[in-house]
């Protein structure tokens, strides 16, 4: 899709000839099993969200690799979630609910009568949610466009949706902040003095989370109970943007340094909101989900941009790569998503065929002990040493389908380092 829609976290790892090893200090962990989700015919593919059955959404590209759709994956089959008629559709970067519905964006075939490229094209390009095969329109706040987010176990469903007012040229791709519940809209607070909004994830108890903006700065926000709160930063003001909510209203996303040029990931509790920093060597990080048992996943990245898949849990970030089997082709872009099993759902990049697809990864626990893949690995309950991973280059077409990525879960500022 169009290179204008704004970014959260450009998934840039390295793959060259020479392999510079990466080592983290000793630590004892569990290992974890990949399972490649495939792809809908093309050579590109992501998760982005997972709920507690294990099922999966996510996008594709299709044979070609000029367009893209939702997918959803449950019990080793993928099912294509179509458009509105239009060229491509896109999942909601959040988990969702366990009866499977799932927040889309999809483009229908008529052009948007003011130019906008909201979605990634000039097609107009509604909130819907899917759920049983169907797609179901939601309201906007009359406007043509608009994005559903995270859908919670109550069927209310978090995003944003267009007024009758145009967004300033600076925020492309934003509206309002909303949540739909039973089908109906409620326009949300945005921080006083603020322009547009979104909001990201909704959690059981009707807590959402997300941002407002000015073009200038971002305010991460909590709304609850009819109220907004403000979460505060790490000392910058360009990009800050709360991303994820559990049950326990812990909250994950990211936040400015001093002088904005740089993010790290943080974890908000109870007002309090901790930098969880980034992994060893790196210079930015973004915190992209949270389950209920406050383990927090995400990205790190180089100065350079270039992006390892991280966790956090117990005040510590973790290479998702080192906790692989020893010579796994799978090199870790991303982690977007984690269920209450500690399931993580993401990209990867395949070092022997060159292709970045979505993966499920699985803890070798003993909750998850009898996965298929697991059942690979011996003594799948110990814990091990972290394994020595390689940075990876990826060539320049994969570089530019990363950061072509559809742009549901892209209604956020790019949280990138400003040396991109």
């Amino acid at each position: 899709m169009n290179s204008k829609t704004w970014t959260l976290i450009i998934a840039l790892a390295l793959f060259a000839a020479l392999a510079i090893p990466v080592r983290l200090a000793a630590q004892q962990h569990i290992r974890y099993t990949v399972t490649d989700l495939g792809t809908l015919g093309g050579t590109f593919s992501f998760g982005v969200g997972i709920n507690n059955k294990g099922w999966v959404a996510g996008f594709s590209t299709l044979p070609g690799d000029l367009n893209q759709h939702a997918f959803v994956w449950r019990n080793g089959k993928i099912t294509d979630l179509g458009t509105l008629g239009g060229p491509n559709s896109a999942p909601s970067f959040s988990p969702f609910s366990e009866r499977g519905d799932v927040g889309v964006e999809a483009e229908t075939s008529t052009p948007d009568p003011n130019g906008e490229n909201f979605c990634g094209s000039i097609m107009i390009c509604p909130p819907v949610l899917w759920h049983n095969g169907a797609f179901t329109v939601l309201p906007t706040l009359g406007g043509n466009n608009g994005v559903a987010n995270q859908v919670n176990n109550r069927g209310q469903v978090a995003g944003l949706a267009e007024t009758t007012i145009l967004p300033p040229p600076c925020l492309p791709g934003i509206a309002e902040p909303v949540v739909w519940d039973n089908g109906v809209i409620e326009d949300l607070y945005m921080f006083p003095g603020d322009l547009v909004g979104v909001a990201l994830a909704i959690n059981d108890s009707s807590a959402a989370v997300g941002f407002s903006a000015t073009c200038t700065s971002f305010h991460a926000l909590l709304w609850r109970n009819g109220t907004v709160t403000d979460l505060g930063n790490l000392g910058g003001i360009a990009a800050n943007v709360a991303i994820a909510i559990n049950n326990g209203s812990e909250i994950a996303g990211a936040s400015d340094l001093p002088g904005d040029a740089a993010n790290h990931a943080f974890l908000w509790q109870k007002g309090i909101m901790t930098d969880l920093g980034t992994l060893p060597g790196d210079f930015s990080s973004s915190a992209l989900g949270i389950n209920n048992k406050t383990q927090v996943v995400g990205a790190s990245s180089d100065i350079s941009g270039n992006t390892r898949a991280f966790l956090w849990e117990r005040g510590v970030m973790i290479d998702l790569d080192t906790l692989l089997p020893a010579g796994s082709p799978w090199f870790l872009t991303e982690a977007d998503s984690i269920n209450s099993r500690g399931q993580i759902v993401g990209g990867a990049f395949n070092g022997v065929t060159g292709e970045v697809h979505a993966v499920l990864v699985t803890p070798c626990d003993e909750v998850n002990a009898h996965d298929s893949g697991c059942k690979d690995i011996e003594n799948v309950t110990e814990r091990a040493e972290t394994n020595e991973r390689p940075k990876v280059v990826l060539p320049e077409n994969i570089r530019k389908m990363l950061r072509q990525r559809p742009g549901s879960r892209y209604h956020m500022p790019s949280l990138q380092s400003s040396s991109e």
